[in-house]
């Protein structure tokens, strides 16, 4: 999934940092000085008048360099919401994200992590997303869930090693997947998995629900997008849905309580940038815990061996 897709790579060909950035057409991303930040180095002295955000410059429809994402929307409306100034780091995200901009000092609020993060202090959850199915709506396709025949006859795109391959491999659909890469590749648009989808390389896209309802929104051809059922209780590392909240350093309780107030507050403002950006949410499931899962789903196939003649 996305809550942000991370890999290795040096810290000044991956970070670039802006603080205070305007609402330039095209702003400078410069370079970061890459002792910046370290410990024992120069640091940034936190400053409670701003609402600091680590985000990425390049991520639509989470955020760019324009702020014209979701998330850049609903930090703007938390923000106001406090009184606060909204600026922003900038860093690509992939893997050492959090590490060079939240826990470096460089920013102090994370948009996106799961409530049950263990490097970060997070919020309450205040949206839940997952998995869509998209096709072309000219394709006469009806796809609900895994069992659809549609499904079976589909050249279908899927990032590999996620979630969804899991269900797919379950229902002898791998045969019919042409994999997509995890790791982020800066070269390729957010949006390259539906583009292929669109010009016809594939006939149906497996796609994380933020990245595939906004694009599949956008697309001048009409598209059809379906919640993929829940998969969590047939193998739990199948799962299709996370709760999202917003995250801080672990030692920041007073700022997420302070943050929480605000989604309290603003609950419905941010469904409503949602719904405009095209993002599926559904019901928050209160408690969801992948670790607490999936040892519930250990213990559930020690048991089941254990009663075995």
């Amino acid at each position: 999934m996305l809550i942000h897709l991370k890999t290795k790579l040096g810290l000044i060909a991956l970070l670039a940092v802006v603080a205070n950035v305007s609402y330039a057409a095209d702003p400078d991303i410069p370079t970061l000085n890459a002792d910046e930040g370290r410990i024992g180095e120069v640091r940034r002295v936190v400053d409670e008048s701003e609402f600091k955000v680590c985000a990425d410059p390049d991520l639509m429809p989470y955020s760019n360099s324009k702020q014209e994402g979701f998330e850049d929307k609903i930090a703007a409306v938390l923000a106001e919401d406090l009184g606060k100034k909204l600026t922003f780091t900038y860093a690509y995200s992939r893997q050492g994200f959090l590490r060079n901009t939240l826990n470096a000092m460089r920013c102090d609020v994370m948009m996106s992590t799961t409530p049950d993060n263990d490097a970060i202090r997070a919020t309450k959850p205040y949206y839940r997303t997952g998995n869509l199915f998209i096709y072309k709506k000219d394709s006469g396709y009806n796809i609900t869930d895994w069992d659809s025949p549609d499904l079976a006859k589909a050249r279908i795109g899927v990032v590999g090693q996620s979630p969804a391959t899991i269900p797919l491999n379950d229902h002898n659909l791998m045969g019919n997947a042409r994999p997509y890469r995890m790791q982020r590749d800066l070269n390729l648009p957010p949006s390259y998995l539906v583009d292929d989808l669109v010009n016809g390389d594939i006939d149906v896209a497996i796609v994380w629900g933020p990245i595939g309802g906004y694009f599949a929104k956008q697309s001048k051809v009409p598209l059809v997008t379906v919640n993929i059922p829940e998969y969590e209780n047939t193998n739990v590392k199948g799962k299709e849905y996370w709760n999202i909240s917003i995250g801080v350093r672990k030692s920041d309780k007073k700022r997420a309580e302070m943050i929480q107030g605000a989604l309290d507050r603003s609950q419905d403002k941010i469904n409503k940038i949602l719904d405009d950006f095209g993002i599926p949410h559904v019901a928050i499931v209160d408690g969801d815990n992948l670790m607490k899962t999936y040892h519930k789903d250990i213990a559930r196939e020690r048991e089941a061996k254990a009663v075995k003649p």
